[in-house]
């Protein structure tokens, strides 16, 4: 079972131990770590880091087939663990506040990780190879016309979302480089 999905458990022991940190600096500083001081700032570009690491590189290495960067199923891995952990670390980020640009962001940011696990979900009803090709003739045609059906109306889904939150974070970005920065 461990093996299976290893992305998953490495995610779940990366946020433990990232929320053990979270919680150290917590009871040290007697408050929750506030997003404009120095952990809250580390916490939120390190977690905006990896989700734009856990969009661009999974998304180049599936276009581009002939590279041998290599299997697809490692770097879906890659993207699923990327896609935990960046997204935990701006939630800690938000120090629990989700007003205006900030608090769609974050709610963007859940709908998004929702999403995944949805999108991992119908990925793994449909045999693939090693590397991430679809095997055909394990299912009857019409399941795995299906399935295919299904993972076209989530990718429909998901990427508008996903390119809506990068949008909003790229902009509250901004702002707070703009109020937080340039306006001292």
């Amino acid at each position: 079972m461990l093996r299976g999905n290893i992305e998953l458990w490495l995610a779940t022991l990366t946020c433990i131990l990232i929320g053990a940190g979270y919680g150290l600096v917590a009871f040290w500083t007697r408050e929750i770590p506030a997003a404009s001081e120095f952990f809250g700032h580390t916490l939120g570009i390190i977690g905006f880091i990896l989700m734009l690491l856990t969009e661009t590189l999974y998304s180049l290495r599936k276009r581009i087939r002939s590279a041998s960067f290599g299997r697809m199923s490692t770097w879906l891995k890659f993207h699923i663990y990327m896609g935990l952990v960046g997204p935990f670390m701006v939630l800690l980020h938000s120090a629990w506040k989700f007003n205006g640009l900030a608090g769609a962001t974050t709610l963007l940011t859940a709908i998004i990780v929702i999403s995944g696990f949805i999108g991992r979900y119908i990925f793994t009803r449909i045999p693939r190879t090693m590397d991430g090709l679809e095997i055909e003739g394990t299912l009857s045609q019409e399941a795995l016309k299906r399935a295919r059906q299904l993972m076209s109306l989530w990718h429909a889904v998901h990427i508008p979302i996903g390119i809506a939150l990068f949008i909003s974070a790229f902009v509250h970005l901004g702002g707070a480089l703009y109020y937080a920065t340039f306006l001292k």
